[in-house]
């Protein structure tokens, strides 16, 4: 049933012991551990300034509205304490929660179909196994808490049920919010406003998605969109994996966080935008490529390396260098993309 995740989990949340074998998240330490202890002692300063500007922001107020100071200091980032509570609100998570007590429990009452246990089983041990968290001997394991999520969303979502990618969405939200109900509001955000048929058995808003960047590419990097129209499905190959995990396991765990503070309050744009900065970032890298397989080695290891891990830097970047990118445009986009996708699967010219 929903509980609270509390004792080592919440202990762990709060560590900054620079000499600990795992992050503030539970996550293994990166191997180039003083490059990133280096960014973390400038960043936690960041941190620091930003913390007693949102408190200061959030003091005495019951909601949290939407407006440009808000927006302002989401993209300048939300500190840890206050990143449930930001995400709820700008999600619209909160006000589903609240219109819907008990709601998340009685979905975990049901009887259980027996193929989404099974299937959602099979990912548990799959799931962020170098986290201490949700390793099967830790103490207060969060498998379990993620098994609660994933299956009342299973049944509150028939059309999605589960397929692979959500558990390490769910997992995030557990480790942010601490909290069953909580992440699985915002699950339900994600998957079913924010980023619609992501994950529906055809995922028809995946595939439009990264045509869409194809499209983006080629307005803002003609000769990276030129090299790329060479290797027809190519945006399958290298991006499918950025949008449909948002980023988890691609870029730092800090950088993630901070693209997702701006998802929640933004929406999907920002997930174009991040790729388009790494794009753009690293055309003169994509432009060597002879081959396939160079592009695809390519793309892997723009999302590595000094320029992602310093998040507050990349975050101020993926705002300024690829210019104007309105919902319009983006919308726009999608119906030009999804008609085309929708033809070519019906065999229609």
């Amino acid at each position: 049933m929903e509980k609270e995740i509390k004792g080592n989990a919440s202990q762990l949340f709060s560590s900054n012991n620079a000499n600990e074998r795992t992050d503030p998240y539970g996550f293994e330490r990166p191997r180039d551990f003083e490059s990133y202890k280096d960014m973390m002692n400038e960043y936690v300063a960041v941190l620091n300034r930003r913390s007693m500007k949102w408190s200061k922001l959030l003091q005495g107020k019951s909601h949290v509205e939407k407006n440009m100071t808000v927006k302002r200091f989401v993209r300048k980032g939300v500190p840890n304490e206050h990143r449930a509570r930001i995400w709820m609100a700008a999600s619209g998570a909160q006000e589903r929660m609240e219109g819907n007590p008990g709601y998340y429990q009685s979905l975990l009452v049901l009887e259980h179909d027996a193929k989404l246990k099974e299937t959602i089983h099979t990912d548990m041990h799959r799931t962020f196994p170098d986290n201490v968290l949700f390793q099967s001997k830790a103490e207060n394991c969060l498998q379990s808490t993620l098994y609660n999520v994933l299956l009342a969303y299973g049944h509150h979502n028939k059309t999605v049920g589960y397929c692979q990618g959500m558990n390490f969405i769910a997992g995030y939200l557990i480790i942010i919010t601490k909290d069953e109900e909580k992440s699985f509001w915002l699950m339900d955000a994600l998957l079913g406003r924010i980023l619609p048929d992501y994950y529906s058995p055809a995922m028809l808003g995946l595939k439009t998605d990264q045509e869409v960047l194809g499209e983006l590419v080629k307005a803002k990097a003609p000769a990276v969109g030129q090299l790329m129209a060479q290797y027809p499905g190519i945006w399958t190959l290298v991006v499918s994996r950025w949008f449909i995990c948002l980023y988890i396991d691609i870029l730092p765990i800090e950088t993630v966080l901070r693209v997702w503070d701006c998802l929640f309050y933004e929406g999907s744009k920002v997930l174009f935008r991040v790729a388009l900065t790494l794009v753009l970032h690293h055309q003169s890298e994509i432009l060597r490529a002879r081959s396939l397989s160079d592009v695809c080695e390519c793309f892997k290891q723009i999302t590595h390396g000094a320029f992602t891990m310093d998040c507050h830097t990349f975050m101020q970047k993926i705002f300024t260098e690829p210019g104007s990118l309105s919902k319009a445009t983006i919308e726009k986009l999608r119906d030009k993309c999804t008609k085309k996708i929708q033809e070519e699967e019906s065999g229609q010219p």
